[in-house]
């Protein structure tokens, strides 16, 4: 409890998921929270579970992408609170379209929330982390942040960028002796509303998409997820990875090498035609 109780603890991306499930098992581990989200609804509801569990709390809508206004946050958060000792960049969104049909603003909006919101909040709450003398900055990336796949080339260049970001911070606060520790979380399959949300490239089934990530991929509860994550933060743990699938696919890029690619290629064109079929223009 004493890594956790009584500290201030700042959740980006609180609205629902794994955001709203980290609030909530922080609010009963007894820290302090600063939520937000741009899902105004979402935070609301989150808001109130997490003060039904008697949490004070902060709460304010943000666009994480909107660098002045993550700056601007951090300020309010640490006068309202007077410190901040962790921070959870969870807020993301997530896309699907391969690249040959992928136009350059629906990269740039995953590249703009899923890593610079990471780095605006990264950089907008370092300095206050180190000054709390007992920081943690924990940046969500995910199991596309260990292996790619097709038809997620932005939302894999978004979370492999979170991984490298995240990993070269630790090394920086181990040379410099700052009291700040530093994880990299790889969801595996989350069951959130992060697909269900997603857009799509032009030509593909945003709702086929939707309904297969939930029947198939979607295997463990934000509630797990959550739990996992605090564990490991309590540890100091460097990296995170969530689920036996994604232990597993982590462990297969790495005795496989590059060799994974083609693997993954194959099991993709098998298992999800409807996709491979319709990137090569072909409409069922």
């Amino acid at each position: 409890m004493s890594r956790f109780e009584g500290k201030v603890a700042v959740i980006t991306g609180a609205g629902s998921g794994i955001g709203r499930a980290l609030a909530l098992d922080l609010a009963k581990r007894g820290a302090k929270l600063a939520l937000s989200d741009i899902d105004t609804a979402g935070l609301a509801e989150t808001v109130r579970q997490t003060k039904a569990l008697s949490a004070d709390v902060k709460s304010d809508r943000l666009d994480v992408a909107e660098r002045e206004a993550v700056l601007t946050y951090a300020d309010g958060v640490v006068a309202h609170f007077g410190t901040v000792n962790q921070i959870y960049n969870n807020a993301g969104i997530a896309y699907n379209g391969n690249v040959e049909k992928s136009e350059f603003k629906d990269i740039e909006r995953i590249m703009d929330i899923d890593f610079w919101g990471v780095v605006n909040g990264t950089k907008a709450f370092l300095p206050h982390l180190i000054a709390s003398e007992d920081g943690h900055v924990v940046n969500i990336s995910s199991l596309f942040g260990l292996i790619a796949v097709p038809g997620q080339s932005a939302y894999n260049a978004a979370k492999f960028a979170v991984r490298g970001f995240t990993e070269a911070l630790r090394q920086e606060m181990l040379i410099a002796e700052h009291p700040v520790k530093v994880t990299c979380v790889h969801p595996g399959g989350i069951k959130t509303a992060v697909a269900r949300n997603a857009s799509v490239a032009e030509d593909e089934d945003a709702q086929t998409f939707a309904e297969f990530f939930d029947k198939w991929l979607a295997i463990h509860s934000p509630e797990m997820a959550a739990a996992t994550i605090l564990n490991g933060v309590r540890r100091g743990n460097a990296r995170i990875v969530i689920g036996w699938e994604a232990k597993a696919l982590d462990v297969l890029a790495r005795i496989s090498g590059s060799s994974y690619q083609r693997i993954m290629a194959t099991g993709f064109a098998t298992f999800m035609p409807w996709a491979s079929n319709r990137n090569r223009g072909q409409r069922m």
